[in-house]
């Protein structure tokens, strides 16, 4: 019975269902797969015996666990996407469990010679007696977010087990398309109802997040001119070279590659063209607001040079906001940070406050008016081959989650 289920066994089902995103689209869900596995996730709210179920016309899933006391307790709510990653396939995906990981390599299809090792991805080291769910190296895992779907699933039915645990209106929320930064366009707030929320979408055990890039996303179309090459001097303009004097414009210790922890960067993620036009394709990230600004500035600026030097026109940049740091929207409301942080330790998890090197739906959502910090869901390396998940960290963010929604309670 689907009610009964572990939390690691309704992950093992979660992950069978592919619900990539498609960013070229245009409509909400991107993919119809991912509604396929929102009407699945749907009949086992049902089973559960959750209220107040909604499954709308574009992909977002909402139930109700009803208070158990009568006194006045905050509603709060738990968030997970359902879609995965555009970056490699989650079709087929064939997990397997390695027990009792003891520090060696893990060999993740033999005939095609993908290993997942240490020497690459230390952070294995930090797991070894764990047992390691990992893929057979042709898809991506898909615990960036199916771990967090199944550690809200089994901590409501966990609750809803143990009645002596009190806790007010908990409200659960599965959204669509994450993966191409449009998880939270759609998602009515008004209607989840909650006063705060968490989504279970961070990496690593103890992972607590309420800080993140400000985003940005900047495409440079680069105009050339071609003539025959061999009568080409003074006339010819090659876009491919001029798209290149863009980009040695830009700091080049300011990359992905190249920065760590509060450091913003520009990264170049897609460049396509010949002699007579070029695309560049970049994302702009900064903690930091006024950094982000100076960022975006100096992008412009970098296009009117090219332009003052080849002619009005050469370049034309677009540059579109994507999110905010989340920061200033959940710092005036640093409880229920603490709420998350005591759970954690009451869950047996050293919290690790940190600040995101990228976004999350609680980003969005913030400013909506749901403030919304992130709480780790355990996957390490994602949207990638080598993605793997320790059982015990599932179960742990499991327990993290009971332990909220006690505390919560306690508190009021």
């Amino acid at each position: 019975m689907i009610d009964n289920m572990t939390v690691i066994e309704r992950f093992l089902k979660y992950v069978t269902f592919d619900t990539q995103s498609d960013e070229s689209t245009g409509v909400t869900p991107s993919t119809a797969k991912q509604m396929v596995f929102a009407q699945y996730l749907k009949t086992e709210l049902e089973a559960l015996g959750l209220e107040e179920i909604s499954l709308d016309e574009n992909g977002y899933l909402f139930a109700t666990l009803p208070a158990n006391v009568d006194r006045k307790i905050p509603t709060i709510g738990f968030i997970a996407h359902m879609d995965t990653s555009p970056d490699m396939s989650g079709e087929n995906v064939s997990p397997r469990i390695v027990s009792s990981y003891d520090g060696s390599d893990i060999t993740l299809c033999a005939s095609d010679g993908i290993v997942l090792s240490p020497r690459q991805f230390p952070e294995l080291k930090d797991h070894i007696g764990e047992d390691l769910i990992v893929t057979d190296g042709h898809t991506l895992l898909g615990a960036d977010d199916k771990a967090g779907i199944a550690e809200i699933v089994a901590a409501v039915a966990y609750l809803k087990e143990h009645p002596e645990i009190e806790h007010g209106k908990i409200r659960i929320g599965f959204n669509p398309d994450e993966e191409i930064g449009l998880g939270a366009h759609k998602f009515d707030v008004e209607k989840f109802g909650a006063q705060w929320a968490y989504t279970m979408d961070g990496g690593e055990v103890g992972e607590l997040e309420f800080e993140n890039f400000n985003a940005a996303s900047a495409k440079i179309c680069v105009k050339g001119r071609n003539v025959h090459p061999g009568y080409a001097k003074n006339k010819m303009i090659n876009s491919l070279l001029v798209a290149n004097e863009f980009i040695s414009m830009l700091p080049a210790n300011e990359t992905p590659a190249t920065t760590e922890g509060y450091e913003g960067f520009y990264h170049l993620i897609g460049m396509e063209g010949e002699v007579e036009q070029t695309t560049l394709a970049y994302i702009i990230r900064d903690h930091d607001r006024q950094k982000f600004e100076i960022r975006k500035k100096l992008m412009s600026e970098c296009a009117a040079r090219i332009n003052e030097k080849y002619g009005d026109g050469t370049v034309k940049i677009e540059i579109k906001d994507q999110y905010y740091n989340m920061r200033q929207q959940v710092e005036p409301l640093m409880h229920i940070i603490d709420i998350a942080f005591a759970a954690m330790q009451e869950a047996g998890v050293e919290p690790k406050v940190k600040a995101i090197r990228g976004g999350t739906d609680g980003a969005q959502l913030s400013f909506k008016g749901l403030p919304c910090p992130n709480i780790f869901a355990g996957g390490l390396n994602f949207h990638g081959r080598y993605e793997f998940v320790p059982v015990q960290s599932i179960e742990k963010a499991m327990r993290v989650i009971v332990k909220i929604a006690e505390l919560t309670a306690k508190r009021y």
